[in-house]
């Protein structure tokens, strides 16, 4: 019974470490027809998140954060797809990872939801034994670690890469952290994507983030981006106002984690569909004047 260390991934390992993310990875990649290491660990790192592991493991796809004065936003899709089929219209792969930061996944599903809830247990693991949370930069470390063990896995195709966000009570400020498929830890300013169709979501919100914007106006922003992802990228999936499926929303301040309800992602998503009818290419980042 004696723990013998924090860490809640270091005790599973010493204890059960075929329970771990990535111990089946090479019965899945047999099953999944997983493809060539070098082009599964590529797109790992462009952030295009494993879409080569085989077209029966279900993916998920784009994931937005944006920092805002109060904290910071994070929203994601909510398609996953296997191959060319769409797997499912309504999987989550924003998640809270403690009261003060949040977590998205992209890449092979299974794998991600697995990572995720080591990740919820070893910071809970932590809190329990020493009496007091890590610290934000602590929380991004341990989160690198544990993609870097999946790296096995990764060569294999079964990529997944994190999104990390969350308000440092120190600092006073959200902040955002991405991943490359080895383990890297990089903080970004003051947005953020990841998945297959990042290039185009990250593209909006370089178009529509300004300094300044409050958090309803960045929650939009995001949503926007994730149109504009699911508008070029068949992987990523629009607002499906007919179910009643919209994009979840995270957001993390000084009072804490909240993820906004449906009704709450429905009234933004149902505004810019309604905009993108009148406007399909969304709005237009004004122009400074020109002088002569």
């Amino acid at each position: 019974m004696d723990a013998g260390t924090s860490s809640f991934a270091d005790l599973v390992a010493a204890c059960a470490p075929e329970t771990l993310p990535g111990a089946g990875a090479a019965a899945a990649a047999q099953l999944g027809g997983a493809t060539g290491a070098s082009g599964a660990a590529a797109q790992g790192v462009s952030g295009a998140a494993g879409e080569s592991a085989g077209p029966y493991l279900p993916h998920g796809t784009t994931i937005v954060a944006a920092r805002f004065d109060g904290g910071v936003v994070m929203a994601g899709d909510r398609r996953s797809t296997a191959g060319n089929m769409i797997a499912q219209r309504d999987i989550e792969k924003v998640f809270r990872s403690d009261d003060f930061s949040c977590v998205g996944i992209a890449g092979v599903a299974g794998i991600g939801l697995e990572l995720v809830r080591l990740f919820q247990l070893e910071l809970e693991h932590y809190e329990k034994l020493e009496g007091r949370t890590l610290s934000l930069e602590g929380k991004a470390n341990r989160l690198s670690a544990f993609v870097r063990g999946n790296m096995s896995a990764a060569l294999q195709g079964l990529v997944v890469v994190p999104l990390f966000a969350g308000y440092d009570e120190d600092a006073g400020r959200g902040r955002i952290f991405s991943y490359d498929v080895a383990g890297g830890r990089y903080e970004e300013r003051p947005y953020h994507s990841i998945g297959s169709g990042s290039i185009f979501a990250k593209g909006s919100l370089k178009k529509l983030y300004t300094d300044g914007l409050s958090d309803r106006e960045v929650i939009m922003a995001c949503m926007q981006a994730l149109y504009d992802a699911a508008d070029d990228d068949s992987a990523t999936g629009g607002p499906d106002v007919a179910r009643q499926i919209y994009p979840v929303v995270a957001m993390i301040t000084a009072d804490g984690f909240r993820r906004l309800s449906d009704a709450e992602s429905g009234e933004y998503a149902r505004a810019v569909v309604e905009e993108r009818m009148r406007e399909p290419s969304g709005p237009v980042a004004p122009l400074p004047p020109v002088t002569s």
